[in-house]
């Protein structure tokens, strides 16, 4: 049973126990006015019969009709509509089940007040029924929102993979086409680097968090192939303290990055050039650092240069809703890309 239909299960209980209690009290103060208790409890019992049809009808057309704000007037007329319908129903039914002259000149002086008691529980009743049915609406609203919120979000997190993976694809078959002629043997193992990166990238969700150590392993993969697209020129330094190998990060975060670092460190010079990545954990986050030198007459980086960056920081905005998890840096001919991700 789920926690709405346990609410209401609940919640009609409440009123038959209020409805049980209210013909006790009905009960007990007819028999004060010296009637027997078995013409109490008839009384009882069929004003209570009435005034439930009456309240059951009020709840179920706010079911599925709520006011608006100059609908409300409707309501009350529905209120006294049905306090007259009970009234009428004690005064023409309630002495077809037991009559006496003293029991029917107490029934007829009694049907003011009846009224006005039957209208203030059927008043009870469309009050509680439109705050309940209020509420639902709103939860019901709400779930709707976070749902088409959560689709929006996925769609966006699917979107921003798929304009990443084209670019390095086309790539790395530029690459292999370039090495058929004359090195056959490391388009073979390229091809074979290949298929296994992208059977890796498949199997990953954009919202899975995977440890630290199985991201280096991917990411390795993706080195593998990118040194044999420049040779020499690509060396990689990784170093990450003993305690952030078990560290959880998005899956596949850490590749545009990198991406991002040869792309402006090798496509400018022909020199070989170090890409450093480097982890630790401090203060509840997973640190990650990666930096490549650039030339500054060339590369001229600047903030959220390259879809790689800015994706990243819209990726992570997307999971952990802020915006200041990723920073650049610029220092001595070294950009510096630092990645915050919360452990939580």
């Amino acid at each position: 049973m789920s926690n709405g239909q346990f609410t209401i299960t609940k919640l009609r209980w409440a009123f038959a126990v209020g409805g049980v209690a209210w013909a006790a009290l009905q009960t007990y103060v007819i028999h004060s006015f010296a009637f027997e208790w078995y013409v109490a409890l008839i009384d009882s019992v069929g004003s209570a019969i009435l005034l439930a049809a009456a309240c059951w009808l009020i709840n179920n057309n706010l079911r599925y009709y709520t006011p608006g704000k100059g609908s409300y007037i409707n309501l009350l007329f529905w209120c006294l509509a049905l306090s007259a319908f009970c009234t009428a129903g004690c005064r023409w039914i309630l002495p077809l089940i037991y009559s006496d002259k003293v029991y029917d000149a107490f029934l007829s002086k009694s049907l003011t007040i009846r009224f006005f008691t039957d209208f203030l529980a059927i008043g009870w009743m469309a009050m509680i029924s439109l705050v309940w049915y209020a509420q639902q609406d709103q939860k019901e609203n709400e779930k709707r929102k976070a749902e088409a919120e959560k689709l929006a979000r996925d769609a966006e997190l699917y979107n921003l993979r798929q304009q990443l993976q084209p670019h390095f694809l086309f790539n790395s078959l530029n690459s292999i086409n370039a090495l058929i002629g004359f090195k056959p043997d490391q388009a073979r193992q390229m091809i074979h680097q290949l298929s296994d990166f992208l059977r890796g990238t498949l199997k990953k969700d954009d919202q899975q968090q995977v440890t630290l150590t199985e991201e280096l392993a991917h990411l390795q993969l993706y080195l593998e192939i990118e040194k044999v697209r420049f040779g020499h020129r690509l060396q990689t330094e990784i170093s990450c303290d003993k305690h952030c190998g078990e560290a959880m990060l998005p899956a596949l975060l850490l590749q545009p990055i990198v991406e991002n670092a040869i792309k402006f460190g090798l496509y400018d010079t022909t020199e070989a050039v170090t890409v450093s990545i480097r982890g630790e954990v401090e203060d509840s986050y997973l640190m990650l650092m990666v930096q490549n030198p650039y030339d500054p007459q060339t590369a001229r980086p600047r903030t959220g240069t390259g879809f790689g960056l800015s994706g990243v920081r819209r990726r992570l905005y997307l999971l952990f809703g802020r915006n200041d998890l990723v920073e650049i840096f610029t220092n001595d001919n070294i950009f510096t890309t630092v990645i915050k991700v919360p452990q939580i």
